[in-house]
């Protein structure tokens, strides 16, 4: 089980770490340019960073407030820690968090890939066609509540 962090601030160890896993996932292995992964929204967003019992970060995401709720953004485990639940224990928290904040609705653009795991926590695909992120093939999902 994570000890799961939550930070809005940019000087946070909390954000620090999700942008040194972030790096790691998706701009060493998914090969995403630098420049995408660390963007204009980096001080809107709440960032969620999951560490294990020796205090190792893991797991991270971010969520960004949108009309409707929460944009949930960045999800990612280190390659060593998959398989283990840590990504539904992420996306569990936000959840929550959400509920706590009374926002009605989670979307976010999964990864094609990884659209039967959105799927098992309750997210459900939107209309919107199959899309293009950072050249990686991704589908609209939503998590109404």
């Amino acid at each position: 089980m994570l000890n799961i962090k939550v930070s809005n601030d940019l000087d946070s160890a909390v954000h620090q770490d999700s942008v040194q896993i972030r790096e790691a996932v998706f701009v060493e292995e998914q090969h995403v340019p630098s420049a995408l992964e660390v963007d204009a929204d980096e001080g809107k967003a709440t960032y969620f960073t999951g560490y294990d019992a020796a205090g190792q970060p893991l797991a991270t995401l971010r969520l960004l407030r949108e009309d409707y709720g929460f944009h949930v953004q960045r999800v990612a485990v280190v390659k060593a820690a998959r398989g283990k639940g840590y990504g539904r224990e992420m996306i569990q928290a936000a959840i929550d968090y959400g509920k706590q904040q009374h926002v009605q609705k989670l979307m976010l653009g999964a990864q094609v890939h990884a659209t039967g795991f959105y799927e098992r926590l309750g997210f459900s695909m939107t209309a919107k066609p199959e899309f293009l992120d950072a050249g990686i093939r991704h589908r609209e999902m939503e998590l109404v509540y």
